[in-house]
């Protein structure tokens, strides 16, 4: 690697970049915090933060400037009169650059 070579994040190939990212999150906050540059989205339980970036610089070609996560530990609930669990969720508050927006409403290529 020379010197004046940009060191890079880590590089996925676009299936694990849909492995990442499962969906985005619709709600009221979520949609709130898209005025200050922020998508929510729900991620893959061991996706660590440079994962979740490159994959939303990946699939939406934008910039990301800073992401925080965080697990929604899985409540405890009854299905047909039985106990059960639900699934954990791991969500990832995605700050972009200055001037950078993702269009939500549309697919995905």
């Amino acid at each position: 690697m020379s010197e004046t070579a940009k060191p890079r994040g880590p590089r996925m190939a676009r299936e694990a970049m849909y492995a990442v990212i499962r969906s985005p999150v619709i709600t009221e906050k979520a949609t709130a915090l898209s005025e200050k540059n922020t998508v929510a989205f729900r991620v893959a339980i061991e996706a660590t933060k440079p994962q979740i970036k490159a994959a939303v610089e990946g699939l939406f070609g934008v910039s990301v400037t800073a992401v925080n996560t965080l697990v929604t530990k899985g409540k405890a609930k009854r299905f047909r009169g039985r106990p059960g669990q639900r699934s954990d969720v791991k969500k990832a508050y995605v700050t972009l650059a200055a001037g950078q927006t993702i269009d939500l409403t549309t697919g995905l290529a």
